[in-house]
């Protein structure tokens, strides 16, 4: 069976890297769902990352045609069941307005709430101005983050889409995904512990 890995991309100017990553993982043989968030589609276009991942994107809560019917007969709900057969979540790019939302446990888009309801490991990589990411109230919510025991990859430092200098890039896509093999590989012998066990 193969390990689920969800990318979620938000409104942040390095989100188009995130098709090397998913290109990256897939090479990996692992599976890849994506859920771009609003202001994501605003920004890049849904068919290049279906394209990359090789299924349909997730970017709404509720379709047009949502019948609140349909649910409670099927027992079934499209962020729910994503969240239920992930091994693992990387945020990238979390702009800061992500993170906020994150660490104060609000869920008001899809991608959100697949966060909230998902037990698997999750890894945030942050992207964003320089001084956005030295604010002390995004430092805070960054702290929060870490403690509810989500992974954080610092942000890179160098010359930023906003013409600033200095941390606030996105990782590099390599670090990123050496990260992902490695919690995944973790997994992998947790799970064969357990079994073990039995």
């Amino acid at each position: 069976m193969k390990t689920n890995i969800l990318i979620g991309v938000t409104g942040g100017i390095a989100g188009f890297k995130a098709l090397e990553l998913i290109s990256s993982l897939r090479d990996s043989d692992y599976d890849v769902f994506v859920v771009m968030t609003k202001h994501a589609t605003q920004m890049f276009e849904e068919k290049e990352f279906e394209k990359a991942s090789g299924h349909p994107v997730y970017t709404k809560l509720f379709d047009e045609n949502f019948d609140y019917k349909k649910v409670l007969s099927s027992q079934k709900v499209d962020h729910i069941e994503l969240a239920d057969k992930l091994d693992l979540v990387i945020i990238v790019p979390a702009t800061a307005n992500f993170l906020a939302k994150t660490a104060h446990g609000m869920a008001d888009d899809f991608l959100s709430t697949t966060l909230l309801a998902t037990t698997a490991p999750v890894i945030i990589c942050p992207a964003m101005n320089v001084h956005m990411w030295q604010n002390p109230l995004v430092q805070k919510n960054v702290s929060i983050l870490r403690e509810a025991g989500y992974d954080i990859i610092e942000p890179a430092t160098g010359m930023l889409a906003c013409g600033y200098e200095g941390p606030g890039k996105l990782p590099e896509i390599a670090l990123i995904a050496a990260l992902a093999r490695k919690k995944i590989d973790e997994l992998a012998k947790a799970q064969s512990k357990l079994l073990q066990k039995l």
